[in-house]
């Protein structure tokens, strides 16, 4: 009998043992790896990256064990926390406080704060984050240039980014989208808004059980 080389969400979710979202979401924070099918955006898992995940996160390999002929495949970076990293990127310190005192206490997210496009550069390769909230109007480059900068890196093109302005021009709009943007909310904004956005982007539930 052959053996399957390729996994779908829900078979890697019932060999792990876990649900099909947290697979979802282990494969686009980037603690599993795999790719998409061609012009859908439908998931699939190799049958090494499974096993390397599953070896990598405790969870028991006996009845599914790697092909003798699978190359070894490196150890995939997993984030401490299990959280997805959010990258808020403002100088404004009351509104950089709110959104990060609502995604804690969501519980999903990990936050780390730029107050300047510089700082977010630099910010953005070294933390890797999952989603990014983007201040258009920054004290040095505007949030335009950051977009153009974060989509020139090839290993940065899963990086979702929410640019976040009070402006209103609609052809600004599909300037920052055309750099490489995912979505805009004007400001002022119910943070619950954000937050389904930043689900939306992420392919994730918009609420938690209580």
């Amino acid at each position: 009998m052959k053996t399957q080389s390729v996994f779908t969400t829900g078979q890697a979710a019932k060999i792990c043992k876990v649900s099909q979202q947290t697979i979802i979401r282990c494969f686009d924070n980037g603690q599993l790896k795999g790719f998409r099918v061609p012009g859908s955006k439908f998931r699939r898992i190799l049958r090494a990256d499974l096993y390397a995940f599953m070896r990598d996160n405790g969870i028991p390999t006996d009845s599914f064990e790697p092909n003798p002929t699978d190359p070894p495949e490196p150890v995939v970076p997993v984030n401490p926390t299990g959280k997805l990293k959010v990258l808020v990127v403002d100088d404004d310190p009351e509104l950089v406080e709110l959104i990060v005192s609502v995604l804690q206490e969501d519980g999903r997210f990990e936050t780390r704060v730029a107050t300047n496009g510089f700082e977010a550069g630099m910010m953005v390769k070294e933390y890797r984050p999952n989603i990014i909230v983007l201040d258009v109007m920054l004290p040095d480059i505007n949030g335009k240039e950051v977009c153009v900068r974060v989509r020139s890196d090839e290993t940065l093109e899963n990086v979702k980014i929410i640019c976040i302005s009070g402006m209103v021009e609609r052809n600004k709009i599909k300037e920052l989208k055309a750099a490489g943007a995912d979505k805009f909310l004007q400001k002022p904004f119910d943070t619950d808004t954000l937050i389904g956005e930043m689900c939306q982007l992420l392919e994730i539930e918009e609420s938690i059980a209580a």
